[in-house]
């Protein structure tokens, strides 16, 4: 394999994919300055293999010969046999360039794919969450509860943006008010503690609930997490209400922690389909107040925006920035890109 040089244009036409355990979405960039081609999100469990699935879906449909292909993953990328998470497809470079006619394929990590798109979203694909609705050239965070909590990174230097991955969503969360003492003895523990994600996604939505519900002595109604996202949003379940008050409260800590962490004054972005669904509760003073919650620099808080990514396709939009532009973007290329 070539020495990578980061940086190095991608050479169009370009296939930029977002691979989740549950779809997969892709598009074709034939220039750096085309709207791109658009395709369905395609089913993971309807194909046996992503190649199957690229060139059924996509090759033999659209009528180009990708060049290049850009992929974000859900999971660690290790060689040339990447599996993912929550899928049992496995990505091979080495073979998507023998059989499927690339040139030169890029693989990163989703949260670097939704932290290049929080450098690049226009004003009208992010929702703003608070007062303050503007960002600026400084370093951002983003985070996306779904079938995990996701955190991501954006460092601005020298010009440039640096995505930073990593598994911020499994850092500690512990009870803070009289309420979170009684409520936090019932969540489930994973060897002894409670990560942010055992809260603050799809299923840690229901252990918040179940917990809730515990805590009360009530028996649970609601098994899913939409039921109870739905009935919070309506307002007419109290437990529904209390948990996804709580769950917005716990996003806002964690988010204000990765802000300090990052020292994020750019901003901080929530992506995916749980933030987009509850920008009503969001939109409550509880997000803010817990967010900003952070002395000795409640003042400093105040002054960094949160957002909501509203693009329906953000990871691509992210990705395809960085095809259309890469020298505006620190993305490691070592180890992650193989050529012909």
């Amino acid at each position: 394999m070539p020495k990578p040089h980061d940086n190095d244009h991608m050479p169009f036409p370009v296939l930029v994919g977002d691979i989740g355990g549950t779809n997969a979405r892709f598009w074709i960039l034939m220039d750096a300055h085309a709207a791109p081609r658009e395709f369905a999100n395609i089913h993971t469990a309807d194909f046996p293999t992503i190649d199957q699935a690229i060139q059924d879906c996509i090759l033999d449909k659209s009528g180009f010969q990708p060049r290049s292909a850009i992929l974000a993953v859900a999971g660690p990328i290790k060689d040339d046999e990447i599996p993912l998470t929550n899928c049992p497809w496995v990505i091979r470079p080495k073979a998507m360039i023998a059989d499927l006619g690339f040139d030169d394929v890029l693989v990163v990590n989703d949260f670097e794919a939704q932290a290049l798109a929080a450098a690049s979203l226009g004003r009208d694909d992010r929702e703003p969450i608070g007062p303050l609705s503007e960002t600026s050239l400084n370093s951002r965070v983003i985070l996306g509860p779904g079938t995990g909590l996701g955190v991501g990174g954006l460092l601005y230097t020298h010009q440039t943006w640096f995505p930073v991955p990593g598994e911020g969503g499994h850092v500690d969360i512990g009870p803070r008010s009289e309420r979170d003492w009684q409520i936090f003895p019932h969540i489930e523990r994973i060897e002894g503690r409670i990560s942010g994600e055992q809260i603050l996604c799809g299923r840690g939505i229901l252990h918040l609930y179940n917990a809730i519900c515990a805590a009360d002595g009530i028996e649970p109604v609601w098994t899913d997490p939409a039921d109870v996202t739905q009935h919070a949003l309506k307002g007419n379940d109290p437990v529904c209400v209390e948990t996804m008050t709580l769950f917005v409260t716990y996003l806002g800590r964690i988010a204000g922690d990765m802000a300090l962490v990052f020292m994020a004054r750019g901003g901080v972005f929530l992506s995916g389909g749980i933030s987009q669904k509850i920008i009503p509760l969001l939109k409550s003073p509880v997000f803010r107040a817990a967010f900003e919650d952070k002395a000795p620099h409640t003042e400093m808080m105040k002054t960094i925006p949160t957002f909501v990514a509203i693009h329906p396709q953000a990871a691509l939009s992210g990705l395809a920035a960085y095809a259309r532009t890469p020298s505006s973007y620190g993305v490691k290329h070592e180890g992650r890109r193989w050529q012909r």
